[in-house]
């Protein structure tokens, strides 16, 4: 059946509360995918769900949070990161897997959205940027300059973004870089074979710069949209 306003699944993040499990998603997410013509659908992690969930939702949304633990992906975390909460992390590697394994569903991953695509993907992370990064106050809720690593590619992103993050991709694995910051962090990546499976490292719903703030939004929504 054709659609005029696509669903896109949103993934949530997760805390642990009186020992209660609660769902925490940013506001900004879903407004965005409204103003590009989408209806955000909020995803609970929940593992037995995912097959429904690639079935129903056409696109997909990756959103921030903490640091992926990277033993499932053959390196120790780091003793200083900020691990995201296993259940979460659990159900996005799964709903990754999937994403990947058939189908052409559009994705976008934000910050850690981006991570995860990459370590899924055979990647590498630098878990600690100060530790090796002069610059690295200047990812941390802060803006900054992107800009393609060449020209030609299908997604060119140029233009000043708002970043949140401590940790950055080292090797996009199977992914495509393709925009870099001034000091040389890899803030986006894509799948050149598929419609849209785009990473970007910083926060487009916090972007005030529309060319890479709301526009990844738009093009999400476009690509998800059933002809």
């Amino acid at each position: 059946m054709n659609k005029t306003r696509p669903s896109i699944g949103i993934t949530s993040d997760v805390s642990e509360q009186d020992g209660r499990l609660k769902l925490d998603v940013a506001l900004a997410y879903c407004v965005a995918v409204e103003r590009a013509g989408g209806v955000p659908l909020v995803l609970p992690p929940q593992i037995g769900m995912v097959d429904e969930f690639l079935a129903r939702c056409d696109g997909f949304l990756l959103t921030g949070g903490s640091d992926p633990r990277t033993e499932p992906f053959g390196e120790a975390t780091h003793p200083k990161s900020n691990p995201m909460h296993p259940l979460r992390q659990e159900f996005e590697t799964k709903l990754l897997a999937g994403l990947n394994a058939g189908g052409d569903a559009p994705v976008l991953g934000v910050c850690l959205g981006m991570q995860m695509m990459c370590l899924v993907a055979g990647g590498k992370l630098d878990q600690r940027l100060a530790d090796h990064l002069a610059s690295h106050a200047d990812h941390w809720a802060a803006d900054h300059p992107v800009a393609p690593i060449e020209r030609g590619n299908r997604f060119e992103f140029a233009g000043v973004v708002q970043s949140r993050h401590r940790q950055a991709v080292t090797h996009a694995g199977k992914l495509t870089p393709i925009a870099r910051s001034a000091d040389g962090v890899l803030e986006a990546v894509f799948d050149a074979s598929r419609k849209f499976y785009v990473g970007v490292q910083w926060h487009p719903e916090r972007t005030r710069d529309e060319a890479v703030g709301q526009r990844l939004f738009d093009e999400l929504v476009r690509a998800s949209k059933q002809v």
